[in-house]
């Protein structure tokens, strides 16, 4: 049971961290020393879960902590959530007598210092330079090593899918492929209005109708699509991003997803149907695709100069003409495996056919609007991924479904005061 709890959910124990390690390293060199917090009150207690405390000194070494990895959201807000689930998560823990060795959680605190490209100490070294103290590094490695724990052992056995699951989500179902039916709904998100989208997402969950979902979409969503209320035709899901398509394989129709954590954005998608195809499903082992990036955001002058170039191009070489005498930073093309690229990208590439374009995503916190491009797609020979690894992504998405929905009952059951 180890092997599979280490290949399917090692991701569970740095999940809110994994976002943002690609940056962490630029970001913490960047980072002023913090200003000393007020000894006055440090420790005084801001919320009570049950008879467990998070004092105001927590809160605040939680957001500098989720500042500095440039967590999604509001800082100080999602501070406080995390905080509290961490304290449902450790009573449940003691509850059952799981408590992780300070051998274990040296091993994560090194793990996510590896991920930055850091030792420990070089780790921890630069995390102090921002105000952060080694223990609430250790405290948050202890949770999520505990928590992964106790999730395998608790749903492990349910959350293992079937051969016919494995065959569907690897579109080997019959002797074709497999297409899906989405409909899709995208809100740019900042400092500022991180606490709005989170109501906005939490409303469009509760939706139960194709119809409700179409008019949220119309009204919220940035992507082109809310111009046919969020509603995008068939495709085939191979073309969706790797990490993206065990969720949706796990929708029934009318269902929803999570939010799902995009570069300055979340998305939610609506299963709208299913279908297998008959011939041989393709994969891709390269994505070829161009960015070329426009200052002044998704205002109408900008989108009025991106869609007259849009029409001026034919293929991707034709933007080097564009980009010429400019800085080389303003192009940018690229040729990745589906896994590498970012989830908004490979999000709009999965909607684009070889020279179309997207002009639905920005960058710089909104201020630059990126002309997307599908320049082509290199056609992978052979089965693609195996099958464990089809198994162990739909195994990590139950867990993490089956988890959440258990730290919400937990959640539900608790007593909580807000100071």
């Amino acid at each position: 049971m180890q092997t599979i709890l280490t290949q399917a959910f090692s991701a569970s124990l740095i999940r809110s961290l994994s976002k943002a390690t690609v940056a962490l390293t630029l970001s913490l060199a960047l980072s002023s020393t913090a200003a000393p917090v007020a000894a006055q009150g440090l420790f005084s207690p801001a919320v009570t879960v049950d008879s467990a405390v998070i004092t105001q000194y927590e809160l605040k070494q939680r957001a500098l902590f989720m500042g500095v990895l440039r967590t999604p959201g509001n800082p100080e807000i999602m501070a406080r959530e995390e905080l509290i689930k961490d304290r449902l998560k450790m009573a449940e823990l003691d509850r059952v007598g799981i408590s992780p060795s300070e051998e274990d959680i040296t091993a994560g605190m090194t793990e996510l210092a590896g991920r930055a490209n850091l030792s420990l100490n070089e780790f921890l070294t630069v995390l102090k330079q921002s105000g952060i103290e080694p223990e609430t590094v250790r405290d948050f490695t202890k949770v999520g090593i505990g928590w992964r724990e106790y999730v395998g052992g608790r749903f492990l056995s349910r959350a293992r899918p079937t051969e016919v699951e494995i065959d569907r989500a690897m579109g080997q179902a019959g002797s074709g492929g497999v297409q899906v039916l989405l409909s899709e709904l995208i809100v740019p998100i900042n400092e500022q209005n991180a606490e709005q989208v989170q109501n906005l997402t939490d409303q469009v969950g509760e939706i139960t109708s194709f119809a409700a979902f179409s008019s949220a979409a119309t009204q919220y969503s940035a992507s082109d699509s809310r111009n046919n209320g969020g509603r995008l035709p068939w495709m085939n899901l191979t073309k969706l991003p790797p990490q993206l398509q065990p969720v949706v394989l796990a929708l029934d129709p009318g269902e929803i997803t999570e939010p799902l954590p995009l570069q300055g954005a979340v998305a939610m998608f609506q299963m709208r149907g299913v279908r297998e195809v008959t011939g041989s499903r393709q994969t891709y082992s390269a994505i070829d695709y161009a960015s070329y990036y426009l200052p002044g955001g998704r205002n109408a002058e900008t989108l009025a100069q991106a869609q007259k170039i849009a029409d001026s191009l034919d293929t991707c070489e034709d933007l080097y003409g564009v980009a010429k005498d400019q800085d080389p930073s303003v192009l940018d093309r690229q040729s990745l495996v589906p896994a590498e690229i970012p989830q908004d990208i490979g999000i709009e590439l999965a909607k684009l056919d070889p020279n179309e374009i997207s002009l639905s995503l920005t960058r710089n916190q909104g201020q630059t609007l990126v002309l997307l491009m599908l320049c082509g797609r290199t056609a992978q020979l052979g089965e693609g991924e195996s099958r464990e690894t089809v198994a162990n992504a739909l195994t990590n998405q139950r867990l993490t479904s089956l988890a959440d929905s258990f730290l919400e009952q937990l959640r539900a059951d608790a007593l909580i005061i807000e100071k």
